[in-house]
């Protein structure tokens, strides 16, 4: 499919809109049906949430990001249209927009994410870049994030059969700058991918984001180098919360960065010491079809609000039961023993309003005190 300009504007204005993530762009559009009728809703929504005024994003401002990344030569894909990478669309958090610089065709392909540890042996990097070409050459495409070490490896030995960057910053902003030559490899023989604004230098707090889109594009991870309480760990995390394979090499128990990786195969991550290791598995996967679910049903009268009254008993209780902690909005819903409909409506009202935090897994929390 393909939406229209008005819709993919619409759709554009609503994530770039304060306090809404991916999860509660999608809950919204559950709700009311369409991006522009959310949009609508928002501002409302958000005062009975406590917030003094709310403003969309506004309609100038998006048109002028569409002009510049038409200028730059960036493609936006929404979720759902026809180069929306298929595994991405299918987890919780799914960006409802990315930006691809390059071949986005590129995107359609099987893929199986590649990361390590950025501070590498040359074992690793030899070993990244020898597995990576083989898993490419067996037809799959390879995913990392373009950090120094393992990841720039794995891009190397995957430009010639395909490979696709996810960066933490705008697909325009090259980090580190070291890698700004594979950068324009990359650009011209594979793909760069982001959900993030153009022009927008990654900060740490961006980096998991940018994790649980390498692991949702793939159907596998590939951990090859990684140190304890690392950023490969958190990708690898995220890749059994989304039920992909997860891989790991092994390494020496006195290399520091190979405690990571003995650590995923010691519970229970795929051993991996050639590529058909990781691809005579994934090609079993693969037979059976894979493909985006159908999108969730909306309401059958989207748009409409639970009476008021309803509403005013769920947010005294739902703003007694939350705290710091992620809770489950399951066990909310059983808590207050009112309908899904009036404690889902709360609590877009109260993360729109900027009280409340969105977590994988269905869980909320307050932010500061509600």
């Amino acid at each position: 499919m393909k939406r229209s300009d008005q819709e993919r504007l619409a759709w554009l204005r609503l994530i770039r809109s304060e306090n809404v993530g991916p999860i509660t762009f999608h809950r919204l559009l559950e709700r009311f049906g369409s991006a522009e009728a959310a949009l609508d809703a928002l501002p409302g929504l958000a005062v009975r949430g406590g917030a003094k005024r709310f403003e969309p994003a506004s309609r100038a401002d998006c048109l002028k990001e569409l002009a510049t990344l038409a200028a730059a030569g960036v493609a936006m894909v929404t979720k759902g249209e026809d180069h929306y990478p298929p595994l991405l669309g299918q987890i919780e958090d799914a960006p409802p927009i990315i930006f691809v610089r390059g071949n986005v065709d590129l995107l359609k392909k099987r893929t199986v994410g590649v990361v390590g540890t950025r501070n590498s042996s040359i074992n690793g990097i030899r070993l990244a870049r020898m597995l990576s070409e083989g898993i490419g050459k067996a037809g799959f495409l390879i995913a990392s994030g373009m950090a120094r070490g393992i990841d720039a490896a794995a891009h190397e030995g995957s430009l010639a059969t395909g490979t696709v960057a996810v960066l933490g910053g705008g697909v325009d902003v090259v980090y580190p700058k070291e890698n700004a030559a594979l950068y324009d490899k990359i650009v011209e023989q594979g793909a760069v991918v982001s959900e993030m604004p153009l022009g927008l230098v990654p900060q740490a707090r961006h980096f998991p984001r940018r994790n649980r889109i390498i692991s949702g594009l793939a159907r596998g991870l590939l951990v090859v180098e990684a140190a304890q309480r690392s950023g490969s760990l958190i990708t690898a995390r995220f890749a059994l919360e989304q039920n992909r394979e997860v891989f790991a090499v092994p390494g020496s128990p006195l290399d520091p960065r190979a405690q990571g990786a003995n650590d995923l195969i010691r519970d229970g991550a795929h051993l991996v010491q050639t590529a058909d290791d990781v691809t005579q598995i994934l090609n079993g996967l693969f037979q059976s079809h894979l493909n985006e679910p159908p999108p969730p049903q909306t309401l059958r009268n989207p748009g409409a609000l639970p009476e008021n009254a309803a509403l005013e008993r769920a947010r005294a209780e739902i703003t007694q039961l939350l705290g710091p902690t992620p809770t489950a909005v399951d066990e909310l819903i059983r808590q207050c023993q009112m309908s899904p409909a009036v404690v889902s409506t709360v609590l877009l009202e109260l993360e729109l309003a900027g009280r409340l935090e969105r977590h994988p897994g269905n869980k909320v929390s307050a932010i500061g005190p509600v």
